[in-house]
């Protein structure tokens, strides 16, 4: 008997070590195999004569598990395939990608078309579909009432909101927040603080943005107290307020005579963000200008009590209160060189980092870098830095290099590296950190080129990122372990560093950044200033505020300076 198979390889035809009788089980059950294959003729149970018409073949055995396992998977895949199919045309994905048009478009009427089309075909709406309705009712438009109230939009929200909890759709925090800035909006914060109170007796942890209707409303119609409430239980809740709540919360206490609550924000706007926008930077100049802040204060203090309140903080201020009585001195300054006022005279200082932070915050990073890097390749950097470490400094050997360049330069690199070791205690080289790519290929292969880099190898002051890696994790490390000084006008903003908060790093990064400038011999470097860039409250009372307006690198950095007058005398 003469059958057909397909080959499933034209040049070396396979044969069925099998026996005639099951022959025509396998061949309709490998339909699919024979369509998609040429037919190659086989006679059954003859081998002398298989071998005599194919002598370079393979024999290849098929049991009837191994067909079933095929046919399985096959079956399997098309069943995936439908049922990605059947959930891309269903009609709640349908109203899911139509629902983000109308998000990304701001464009509310089409989406409640859609909603009430959808509820009129008993589309199953989910959470998702819920948010998007909700965040668009919460969105402010041109059709609004004098007040600037589009109440017929925001009752529609409710009504969503309402009919949402009927329908036993499960909330999530986004559910809440959009009702809440559906409150705000009808200039209810009361109910939007009530919303924020019934998502935590939900389980449903509130984050920053769940607080800010609610906040942010009570400070606008002045409700100093309730503000306050509302930023307990953010404290409660592990919330930490930013620059924008915060300042609202320094607004409402100035606005309606709470000192000590001034005074508590400036503090935490210290701890918080450092430098201030403009924005809050004009609220200050307010209080300070105020007929409220010229009364707080005492004329006489101990001047021990303050002096051991800025040893326990850290230098930079004492927390003792208002110090001092009368009218404030406000005006907008730079600092020299030193860190000398050009208003009031006065010195700021350089607040220390604890040893500890530092040693933690190296940890936290290897930990992190070794998560997104690959880690066998940061290990080995780890141990390499244990070898030929501690440096005094450490250069983004890239971002040097490319330094008012429009080509790659290893001569800058050099003359940076020359300078650092000049200035250096122990003498020793800077660590340069390049790329693989970079001292591989382009203009490492230049004779020079090829010179310099070999005597940094020698002199263990190369380190060349593996491929792939992103070299900005190590030489950040390698500074951070070696406490040292890091060479780079990298602003450390992206998404990476972003992953390493904003407590910590940038002071560290105040403290340890040297940035490049362009002189005469072509870039110089810029050390990182003798005093801190933070609020500080000096001894006597008075107050320097940096904002981020400047960078005191092409830019002085404007100060708010606020100091006391007495009898045509300023303090100090």
């Amino acid at each position: 008997m003469l059958f057909y198979m397909a080959s499933l390889s034209p040049k070396t035809p396979p044969v069925l070590s099998i026996n005639s009788n099951s022959l025509y089980f396998h061949i309709k059950r490998l339909g699919c195999i024979f369509h998609y294959y040429p037919l190659m003729p086989i006679t059954c149970n003859a081998k002398s004569q298989l071998k005599k018409s194919f002598p370079t073949a393979r024999t290849t055995h098929f049991s009837t598990t191994s067909c079933e396992a095929i046919l399985q998977n096959s079956r399997d895949s098309s069943t995936r395939k439908s049922k990605k199919k059947a959930i891309r045309e269903s009609p709640e994905m349908i109203l899911h990608v139509k629902l983000d048009q109308c998000s990304k478009n701001g464009d509310l009427t089409e989406a409640l078309r859609l909603y009430y089309e959808a509820r009129a075909s008993n589309v199953q709406l989910n959470v998702y579909h819920y948010n998007v309705l909700l965040y668009l009712c919460s969105a402010r438009n041109d059709v609004s009432g004098e007040d600037g109230v589009d109440y017929v939009n925001l009752e529609k929200g409710f009504e969503i909101f309402k009919q949402m909890s009927i329908d036993k759709v499960e909330p999530n925090e986004a559910t809440f927040t959009n009702a809440s800035r559906l409150a705000a909006a009808k200039k209810d914060p009361e109910l939007a603080f009530s919303l924020i109170k019934k998502m935590k007796d939900n389980g449903i942890g509130p984050k920053l943005r769940s607080y800010g209707p609610a906040l942010f409303g009570f400070c606008e119609k002045g409700m100093a107290d309730k503000a306050y409430e509302v930023d307990s239980h953010m404290v409660d809740n592990e919330v930490l307020a930013e620059e924008l709540e915060l300042s609202a919360l320094l607004k409402v206490s100035s606005k309606v005579g709470k000192e000590k609550k001034v005074y508590e924000m400036m503090h935490r706007l210290r701890a918080t963000v450092r430098q201030v926008s403009e924005e809050t930077a004009a609220t200050l100049e307010d209080w300070f200008k105020s007929k409220k802040a010229a009364e707080v204060g005492v004329e006489s203090w101990d001047v021990g009590k303050v002096k051991k309140g800025v040893v326990k903080g850290g230098g930079g201020w004492h927390g003792q209160g208002w110090l001092g009585k009368g009218n404030w001195r406000v005006v907008r300054t730079t600092m020299n060189e030193t860190g000398v006022c050009q208003s009031c005279r006065e010195k700021l200082v350089c607040i220390d980092i604890d040893p500890k932070e530092t040693e933690n915050f190296a940890k936290s990073l290897a930990k992190l870098a070794s998560k997104k890097e690959a880690k066998t390749g940061f290990v080995q950097f780890q141990e390499w830095l244990q070898c030929h470490g501690p440096f005094d400094a450490v250069v983004d050997g890239a971002n040097v290099g490319l330094a008012n360049q429009r080509t790659f330069s290893f001569s800058q690199i050099k003359r940076v590296a020359n300078q650092l070791r000049q200035i250096s205690p122990s003498k020793k080289m800077p660590l340069v950190v390049l790329h693989q790519n970079r001292v591989a290929g382009g203009p490492a292969q230049h004779p020079n080129n090829k010179k310099l880099l070999e005597s940094w190898k020698k002199a263990g002051a190369l380190y060349a990122t593996p491929v792939g890696s992103n070299d900005d994790w190590y030489w950040l490390y390698a500074a951070v372990s070696s406490k040292c000084l890091l060479v780079t006008n990298d602003e450390m903003r992206d998404h990476l560093f972003n992953l390493l908060g904003n407590s910590f790093f940038p002071r560290w990064k105040e403290k340890h950044q040297v940035r490049l400038k362009p002189s005469s011999d072509g870039i110089s470097l810029h050390m990182p200033p003798p005093y801190s860039i933070v609020i500080q409250e000096s001894e006597v009372g008075s107050w320097h505020i940096p904002t981020v307006t400047g960078d005191d690198l092409e830019t002085p950095r404007q100060w708010v300076c606020a100091t006391r007058k007495r009898d045509g005398m300023t303090i100090p």
